[in-house]
């Protein structure tokens, strides 16, 4: 494995697709299984809707099951310390300022996998991950978004 197929990831990131995979593996395969089994003892299975709808949910089941094995196979957790941090780094909460608006956000810098904007997670590789990662409190940061150059101000960083 080289290290373009490792994908960093917060243990917390990494617990929570591994809870998936248990859920998926344990309660929702067994349970689709049985869906299925239901199904075919209506009869004819050209014309069986809930037995085609049972069989599409397999298959994303166990193309999600496969798609969190190798995801995890492949991850590394980077270990991240608490408490105040100098520089921003992967695993930090960043908090910023918008110099344009004044709008004040805090946002945790994580791996792509782990990437979600509406749980203020964003990815170490997005424009603003990028322009904030080594940068310290009080630094200002530029951005180049659809709209134009954005420009942050970072007010703390904390693990």
């Amino acid at each position: 494995m080289s290290d373009n197929d490792i994908l960093p990831m917060t243990k917390e990131g990494y617990e929570e697709f591994s809870a998936e995979l248990e859920r998926l593996k344990k309660i929702e395969r067994p349970q689709i299984i049985s869906e299925i089994e239901v199904a075919r003892s209506y009869g004819d299975l050209r014309e069986n809707a809930e037995y085609h709808a049972a069989k599409e949910k397999q298959s994303f089941i166990e193309g999600r099951i496969a798609d969190l094995e190798d995801k995890l196979a492949r991850s590394r957790i980077v270990e991240t310390r608490s408490g105040a941090e100098s520089k921003v780094r992967f695993g930090t909460y960043v908090t910023v300022t918008d110099e344009e608006n004044g709008e004040t956000k805090t946002y945790r810098l994580v791996g792509d996998l782990e990437a979600n904007i509406t749980l203020h997670k964003i990815s170490i590789n997005s424009p603003l991950g990028r322009a904030l990662l080594g940068k310290e409190a009080d630094e200002m940061v530029e951005v180049k978004a659809p709209k134009g150059v954005r420009q942050y101000t970072i007010t703390e960083i904390r693990s």
